[in-house]
């Protein structure tokens, strides 16, 4: 029996898109031989140099609710291990994204609860001394595919032995079964043709998580 391809998946928690892309990636897990890693990337971190540019809305997000998630998610894989983050994440979305109970502290305190992961980690909220750990993490992600996107980032072993790696892709809602294996066939096929660079289509709605 061959052993699973490894998937590479880089995640902020207070990224919607980012969170409908994950559920379609584990949907894809249950129809082809690949294993998902997870790794945090973080929108603070990545738009940090240009928040003058960006909407005062999405600045302020920035400012006061995207440090605070990706910090605790941090300290969990350094003090708990690397394999905590699948399910915490499951477990942040679900509560952010599906339930709409926001990503207040009080929030990613229960997330924390669910999974059995010690309230604790609470205490990195609002500083960590795992910030290198974090950026080195978001480097990792967002060096294989350009400071031009954001969440999430995909990577996989391509066909000449080097890692194929790509942004998104972004779909709504997440689709399942043969469908989910189907845009996954297409996604690779498209992303391993040399030169490739983007393919866009209308968007007429923001994500979809009834189906979730």
């Amino acid at each position: 029996m061959s052993e699973k391809t490894p998937v590479d998946f880089w995640f902020d928690p207070l990224c919607p898109w980012a969170w409908m892309t994950s559920r379609w990636v584990l949907e894809v897990e249950k129809v082809r031989d690949i294993e998902v890693r997870w790794h945090v990337m973080s929108l603070a971190v990545l738009n940090e140099d240009k928040l003058d540019e960006l909407p005062e809305e999405y600045r302020e997000l920035l400012e006061t609710k995207a440090w605070g998630p990706v910090r605790v998610v941090i300290a969990a894989r350094e003090e708990h291990g690397a394999e905590v983050l699948g399910d915490l994440y499951t477990a942040l979305g679900t509560r952010f994204h599906n339930q709409g109970e926001g990503s207040e502290k009080e929030t990613v305190a229960a997330a924390l609860k669910d999974v059995g992961l010690p309230e604790s980690l609470m205490d990195h909220w609002d500083s960590t001394p795992y910030e290198p750990q974090l950026r080195a993490s978001h480097k990792e992600g967002i060096d294989k595919v350009g400071q031009e996107v954001g969440t999430p980032v995909i990577a996989v072993p391509g066909a000449d032995g080097e890692q194929l790696a790509f942004f998104g892709p972004v779909v709504t809602p997440a689709p399942k079964g043969e469908d989910a294996a189907r845009l996954w066939d297409g996604t690779l096929a498209v992303a391993s043709v040399p030169g490739f660079y983007e393919i866009k289509r209308t968007r007429t709605k923001g994500p979809d998580f009834s189906n979730l």
